[in-house]
């Protein structure tokens, strides 16, 4: 699995419309709130032009690309933390998640309600934001009495953990997000706390006509603000890209080529959660299986493998590693392994983006 990804907006914000143009699903979409009650799970594939070529090149009888897992979790509302709209079970959903998706309606459209009366991404951006501090605040007390507890009778650790809520209740209570309170600190929160505030998030500006992206002046009001906070914005046209991805593969590319579009909003949001998560992606061939893997950057070869298989862990002896640039322009292992480009490494060797790896293991 390459990473979970959870949509979250206002109602009719066009969450589900863009859900549906990232995995060509059928998830409901009406212009009333509260259309989506369970979370809609989409598995994709990633789409990654080095596979492709690599399947050229080898020829495998089967290419199994990295997957992408969404949720389209339902619109939150003023209130939700406290149980308003659908409530604090949406907040739920989210925790699971590895990064969150903010979609921002940067659209006026007279058929599509907003329930706020008006088209203000700012002020949209603020009443969701509001709701996740105030949901991980109420997590964060209920850690903090747990913890006082311990402390009183001498657990061990409790005592470290007590100044760290405190710091992230300080911190939220700011009205700023929780990851800010171990910011540089060298300190992590608790595995078992999973605070929504601490995941990574961008922001998904959803505009009506991605041509007039640059006259839009609700997209530029989130990406001033996206800027002054540092986080990443990715443009998609929902009900365009929704249009799109019920075509086939080659009137998709001819559409695109006509409309101007370089790549579909896949590909764009891909590379920003791939990029603000610090994932690569690593290639193998095994008994004709071509198949892409997804690892956090730093991971080591030892811990790659047994990403592929607990016994190439295990028995693992080396790994022969050739960048996907060196084994493309040599046109074969044997002609890269040749020029010196395919190298032996050890467990310790740092996976990089695009490496081809053979682990050679031994149980």
């Amino acid at each position: 699995m390459g990473f979970r990804c959870g949509i979250v907006g206002l109602p009719n914000a066009g969450k589900s419309t863009i859900f549906n143009a990232l995995t060509a699903a059928t998830a409901e979409v009406a212009s009333y709130p509260f259309c989506t009650i369970e979370p809609n799970v989409g598995i994709v594939p990633v789409p990654d032009e080095r596979l492709d070529a690599l399947a050229r090149l080898n020829k495998p009888k089967k290419v199994t690309p990295s997957t992408l897992e969404f949720f389209d979790i339902a619109g939150l509302v003023k209130g939700a933390s406290t149980g308003e709209g659908l409530g604090n079970q949406f907040l739920g959903h989210i925790r699971n998640v590895d990064a969150i998706a903010h979609v921002v309606r940067c659209f006026a459209d007279m058929d599509i309600a907003h329930m706020y009366g008006t088209i203000d991404p700012r002020r949209d951006v603020e009443i969701i934001d509001t709701e996740l501090i105030l949901a991980d605040l109420e997590a964060v007390d209920r850690r903090l009495d747990k913890v006082k507890r311990l402390l009183k009778v001498g657990e061990k650790g409790a005592a470290e953990e007590s100044h760290l809520l405190e710091a992230i209740k300080e911190c939220l209570g700011r009205g700023e997000r929780g990851g800010k309170a171990i910011t540089g600190g060298g300190r992590s929160f608790p595995l078992d706390l999973q605070l929504l505030t601490a995941k990574p998030i961008f922001y998904v500006a959803n505009v009506d006509d991605p041509g007039r992206a640059e006259q839009n002046r609700y997209l530029k009001g989130l990406q001033e603000l996206a800027q002054a906070e540092g986080t990443p914005v990715v443009v998609i046209a929902g009900k365009l890209e929704a249009e799109i991805a019920q075509l086939g593969k080659e009137e998709q590319e001819e559409f695109r080529r006509e409309l101007g579009l370089v790549d579909s909003g896949l590909t764009r949001l891909i590379r920003v959660g791939y990029d603000i998560l610090g994932l690569v992606t690593f290639f193998t061939t095994v008994n004709q299986d071509l198949r892409a893997w997804t690892v956090p950057r730093g991971t080591p070869a030892l811990q790659a493998a047994g990403k592929i298989h607990s016994d190439m862990e295990r028995g693992f002896i080396k790994a022969e590693v050739v960048s996907f640039e060196d084994l493309m322009r040599c046109g074969s292992e044997h002609v890269a392994k040749e020029k010196g480009l395919l190298k032996a490494q050890g467990k310790d060797y740092v996976v990089q983006d695009g490496d081809v790896i053979h682990f050679r293991f031994n149980v």
